[in-house]
């Protein structure tokens, strides 16, 4: 009986990872400029560089700011690399990158499986697990080129493993969690707020008598140290500085307003509790923020109920706390990807207790079969639902990536580019490097110091744009040309424009632009928006989310 009950739960397990896969193989072969365009941008191009460039986990580059390298101030490019090793072997294909995310989004899958079950039992292990395979978050983002899959997944492991060791003082529980641990904190900092359940779950079950054991300062220092030392690795070599920039520039500023003016504050709850919309929709979905906000009154009763209310408790005020303070400045979706485990948990272990206070009468064979297609019609509306929300995300413009795979094939392959345009994920299909700046503020100046530095093309794409700067405009009218069938300019930066001679006056040769200092960035401030596109101009995503 007992070999039969195992076998199910292991076929309901497979059944619930192939449901998850196959939803995560929607749209696994777009390009990469749909939705987060200007985040995959960015990690496709790092995982390139590791590829042709430098094989450094190390020394992440991105493809802007003139010639390489461009080094880049980020959390541990965890999936880029990995991706990288397999293009140097079969060539760049971004399909290795994504079907990496997904085996990420999977492998949380089963994590919550165990937990679950760890947690409340069996089958609200298989309901955990069910509830992260189809939330909309977890399938979007379970296959798109960004870190929060990885980092979920290791912010998850860490969690499991830690209640158990906390459990039951298993030393492989213990270096398990460690391990997870370090990986979660450098595969992206949010996971830093796993802290706080971390310490409740140890206080519940130990006491304080915990305080005086070696192991949770062994944990603290053995996950700590590597962040510490690879962020200070990173911002000491880097050119672009975002994690650092991101957090003094904006989240810290904001924090210390919300802290000493109360009408800061009043707003800073305004946004955050706006952003309760963002959480029902894209990220959880409307049945499982539904069944979040009730199930804290549904969870059983038993001997592990007070770990479990400290486990749940803490975790609700970190992710509440990382919510006000993060995700209410970088107003993003996927910044919310941590709520999903927690969510998925929660109403694992609600939905588990009142299928269990119901009770299992008897039933007839047909009564079960129609139980079954009462639950398979439930998960598939709620499947169905959950992808209408992230419908539009999968949405990409097939002319943009038609004229920029056109300029790949058509420019010399060497060469960088001035691409007038702030979106790596079209840089990145173009195929080039050099620069990505907002067309408005670029100026002739910034124009002629790229030339000296190697640029030997612009690319137009915000035509409006361009003319509005019209010093800029004019000065690329001295240059030639290059025909493409896009409604894009393409000016040869090598080759002056034939004009017609002016009448009775000889030929003259046309000074070549002279050389200036290094251009400067169009936005000093990382993480804010430096263009927004006007009308009539494609619209290819108008700001820089980490």
């Amino acid at each position: 009986m007992a070999q039969a009950s195992t076998l199910r739960t292991r076929l309901a397990l497979v059944a619930i990872l192939v449901l998850g896969f196959a939803l995560r193989l929607y749209g696994i072969h777009d390009p990469i400029i749909d939705h987060p365009g200007w985040r995959q941008g960015d990690e496709a191009a790092i995982a390139r560089n590791f590829a042709q460039l430098q094989d450094d986990p190390l020394s992440p580059q991105t493809d802007y700011d003139g010639p390489p390298p461009n080094y880049v101030e980020l959390e541990l490019q965890i999936v880029p690399f990995a991706a990288a090793q397999l293009y140097r072997a079969f060539g760049v294909h971004e399909i290795f990158a994504r079907l990496i995310v997904v085996a990420f989004s999977l492998g949380t899958i089963v994590l919550l499986y165990f937990f679950g079950r760890e947690l409340f039992g069996r089958r609200a292990g298989l309901i955990a697990a069910l509830c992260y395979a189809i939330a909309p978050g977890a399938v979007y983002y379970g296959r798109t080129i960004t870190p929060d899959s990885d980092m979920v997944f290791f912010l998850t492991g860490t969690l499991l493993f830690w209640w158990r060791w906390s459990r039951s003082d298993t030393r492989s529980d213990f270096w398990l969690a460690t391990a997870f641990g370090a990986l979660a904190w450098v595969a992206k900092p949010p996971a830093l707020l796993a802290l706080a359940p971390i310490v409740a779950v140890l206080l519940a079950m130990r006491g304080r008598k915990a305080l005086g054991s070696w192991q949770p300062y062994a944990f603290l220092a053995l996950t700590l140290a590597p962040f510490y030392l690879y962020f200070h690795h990173e911002s000491a070599i880097a050119e672009w500085h975002w994690a650092e920039g991101i957090t003094s520039q904006h989240v810290l500023p904001q924090l210390v307003a919300e802290l000493t003016k109360p009408s800061a504050l009043w707003t800073g709850l305004q946004g955050a509790f706006a952003l309760l919309r963002m959480l029902g929709s894209t990220i959880l979905g409307p049945a499982l923020f539904g069944l979040t906000a009730v199930a804290g009154f549904a969870l059983p009763r038993d001997d592990r109920s007070r770990a479990r209310a400290w486990l749940f408790g803490a975790w609700a005020a970190g992710l509440a706390a990382y919510t006000v303070v993060v995700v209410n400045v970088e107003r993003v979706d996927y910044y919310l990807l941590p709520w999903l485990p927690f969510a998925a948990l929660l109403v694992a272990g609600a939905v588990d207790n009142v299928i269990e206070r119901l009770g299992a009468p008897a039933t007839s064979a047909r009564t079960n079969v129609v139980a079954c297609i009462g639950i398979g019609t439930a998960i598939f509306i709620i499947t169905y639902s959950n992808m209408l929300q992230i419908h539009g995300y999968y949405t990409w413009s097939r002319p943009v990536y038609a004229a920029a795979t056109e300029l790949d094939r058509v420019l010399d392959p060497d060469c960088l580019i001035v691409m007038g345009h702030l979106d790596p994920s079209v840089l990145y299909t173009i195929g080039r490097k050099g620069w990505e700046e907002d067309p408005l503020s670029w100026n002739v100046h910034d124009q002629t110091s790229a030339i000296a530095k190697g640029a030997c093309y612009y690319v137009a794409i915000e035509i409006p744009r361009l003319r509005a700067n019209a010093a800029l405009y004019h000065f690329l009218q001295r240059y030639r040309r290059v025909p493409v069938a896009s409604g894009w300019q393409v000016y040869d930066m090598r080759h002056f424009a034939r004009r017609p001679m002016a009448r009775g006056a000889g030929s003259a040769s046309r000074p070549q632009p002279a050389a200036a200092p290094s251009p400067r960035r169009s936005s000093p401030v990382p993480g804010t928006p430096r263009s927004s596109t006007p009308a009539g101009a494609p619209h290819l995503g108008a700001h820089r989310r980490r």
